[in-house]
């Protein structure tokens, strides 16, 4: 019998309660997103390496059809949480992170592993146990992290010297920049007459402001220091600024890392001598590559490393991009 045979009365009445049944099976149910979406949580948009990740995750995303939420979570491990929790009651696609520390975002992945909602980091890993991370994309830091000490023997030439470290050891790429940069320095000494001796090692809070205040510290610790490496190129420009104005650019040479344009302007300029460069714009496209992949159920590497280049003046002064 169909509701148009019922009396009208009947008939209200059931349309009613279909309404009814309707809205309850609505609320019941967590709603579906509109469209396929990347969630994006990285570790600070203030840094333009960051941005560059971000915007190419946005672009490259685009072109597949997700639309994408890209968060800063300004170093803090909290706010990434809470950044995740949001993208996993919206059901996104995949959650790309770049961690503010590997251990204490475990436990927001596990929630996220057990939603079934991919999980892709990209710079910074996260290889603590007990979480399943679809691939992680990045630099070969630790590679980097040799051209840079490569770049600083090259820079003292065979006078060799003292120099400092500007770290940011809550992050594992820095690490690995550092231990590339040690292992190097290391290699070198065994052989040569004169050493080279890594004198100060602090945490330069990958910021300018920071840079600038621990090489302060470094270049009135060490009077004869002579050279600094910056595992990026904001704390590497804080340490320039340092030097300045201490009056020491003739004596101390800066090797940064990263590449970014202002970096590489200050190449460019003989303000910091060498950078081993990343490629923020391919990390970005790589990992769009790698979630299209795993939708399609595709076997993807547990790693996928991006080599560095090491940049010096020459190719500052022939780079189309640069004033």
């Amino acid at each position: 019998m169909s509701v148009n045979s019922l009396k009208p009365a009947s008939r209200n009445i059931v349309l009613f309660a279909v309404i009814l049944l309707g809205a309850a099976l609505i609320a019941g149910c967590p709603a579906a997103p509109s469209k396929k979406a990347i969630g994006v949580s990285l570790l600070t948009l203030e840094n333009p390496f960051f941005k560059v990740i971000g915007d190419n995750i946005t672009a490259e995303g685009r072109k597949h059809g997700y639309e994408t939420i890209v968060l800063s979570a300004d170093k803090d491990v909290a706010k990434q949480g809470n950044q995740v929790k949001d993208f996993i009651v919206r059901r996104v696609s995949a959650i790309v992170l770049s961690p503010c520390e590997s251990r204490s975002i475990v436990p927001v992945i596990q929630e996220a592993n057990a939603a079934g909602i991919p999980v892709f980091t990209v710079d910074i890993p996260c290889r603590e146990p007990g979480v399943k991370i679809a691939c992680q994309i990045a630099t070969d830091n630790y590679e980097g992290g040799k051209e840079a000490g490569k770049a600083m023997i090259e820079a003292l030439g065979e006078r060799g010297g003292k120099v400092a470290v500007l770290h940011f050891p809550q992050a594992e790429s820095c690490r690995l920049r550092v231990k590339g940069f040690r292992e190097v320095i290391d290699d070198y000494n065994l052989k040569a007459a004169a050493k080279i001796a890594i004198v100060y090692e602090q945490d330069g809070g990958g910021a300018k402001d920071q840079g600038y205040k621990k090489a302060e510290d470094a270049l009135q610790a060490n009077p004869d220091l002579r050279g600094i490496f910056a595992i990026n190129d904001p704390s590497a420009l804080g340490a320039r600024a340092a030097v300045e104005n201490a009056k020491r650019e003739k004596d101390v040479v800066i090797i940064g890392f990263d590449g970014q344009p202002e970096g590489k302007q200050a190449i460019k300029e003989g303000k910091i001598y060498a950078d081993p460069i990343q490629f923020p714009d391919r990390m970005g496209i790589e990992v769009v590559n790698a979630i299209v992949k795993h939708s399609r159920g595709e076997e993807l590497p547990e790693e996928l490393l991006i080599p560095t280049s090491l940049y010096r003046k020459a190719d500052a002064e022939k780079d189309p991009g640069l004033k």
